[in-house]
């Protein structure tokens, strides 16, 4: 364990929140949770109830209960005993400023303060702190209890000291953390996610495919390949004795010309409408915990096939 890091600073106790609070006392440190919303204590204690049984079942913790949470509604109290704080507030930038002025001027220059933003840009949040070198993204993908990429990013403050820092401490409680040297709008994950759910939005919309086509194709067919050895590897294969420079050169074309005809989709109602309907067979028979449930069952045997070729691999750097 890192000694220098030992008690962490949750703010915000929302879904990403609570999942961060399981994650981090099933590492063995002591979470200090603030959120001022009425009834966050008590909709926190019930989601990491439910995380740690999860974590437990799952031989991922051998405690069948945890301690080490504590909550306080009051931000700057919260914050006194942190030495690492994670942020999970709304994503708008003027919530952000405002909340990261705030623990800035409660913290010591020394503690690390990271966003979960799944797009802003951290030169944006930096800007309102008097300590900006400390300030990063630290965003994990949902949820953060069970997958263990953080990306990692620094913007135009932050020292390489604090990157640093917030790569060995994420390492240290068990994540994978990637540092993006470039910061655009969506980071990494999520950019690839939305060229995604562009073309999957619109192939639905204009009735090319239902959700469930869709579904059953990632899952069936993209989705197990990308999970085993990633896409650019899977396109590598593709070009077959010539590898990726094949596919590129000889393929190209025809990647063009499926690039140049992909959809653009505005989000009107009426394509919300339509796309929702065409997924309420998939999602509207099982409540929201029992889908998450299995997804993360689902998820973590994945994770540990992954991990095992992974393993078998010559060594590689993100």
């Amino acid at each position: 364990m890192n000694d220098a890091i030992s008690t962490v600073a949750v703010v915000g106790t929302g879904v990403i929140g609570a999942s961060w609070v399981a994650h981090f006392l099933a590492h063995g440190r002591q979470v200090v949770a603030s959120d001022p919303a009425e009834g966050a204590e008590g909709r926190l204690r019930v989601a990491v109830d439910t995380h740690w049984r999860w974590l437990h079942a799952q031989g991922r913790v051998h405690e069948k209960s945890y301690s080490g949470l504590h909550f306080d509604t009051d931000l700057e109290r919260a914050l006194g005993s942190a030495h690492f704080v994670q942020e999970n507030g709304p994503e708008q930038l003027d919530v952000k400023q405002a909340l990261f002025a705030r623990m800035d001027a409660a913290t010591s220059p020394q503690v690390i303060l990271a966003t979960s933003s799944s797009g802003l840009l951290i030169s944006t949040i930096q800007a309102c702190c008097i300590h900006p070198e400390r300030v990063v993204v630290g965003h994990p993908i949902n949820p953060p209890h069970l997958l263990p990429i953080v990306e990692v990013i620094g913007g135009e403050a932050a020292s390489a000291e604090a990157i640093a820092r917030a790569m060995a401490f994420y390492t240290d409680v068990g994540k994978k953390p990637i540092h993006l040297q470039v910061e655009v709008k969506g980071h990494l994950v999520n950019r690839l996610q939305a060229a995604l759910w562009q073309e999957m939005i619109y192939l639905v919309s204009t009735g090319v495919a239902s959700a469930a086509q869709v579904d059953a194709a990632m899952r069936y067919a993209i989705g197990p390949r990308w999970a085993a050895q990633g896409p650019f590897v899977n396109l590598h294969l593709s070009g077959g004795a010539g590898g990726l420079r094949r596919v590129l050169e000889v393929l190209g074309p025809a990647m063009q010309s499926w690039w140049t005809d992909l959809g653009h989709v505005t989000l009107t109602p009426q394509i919300i409408d339509r796309v929702v309907e065409s997924a309420d067979d998939l999602i509207a028979a099982e409540e929201n915990q029992h889908l998450a449930s299995r997804r993360d069952a689902a998820v973590a045997r994945i994770l540990a096939a992954a991990v095992e070729i992974r393993n078998s691999e010559p060594d590689s750097r993100w």
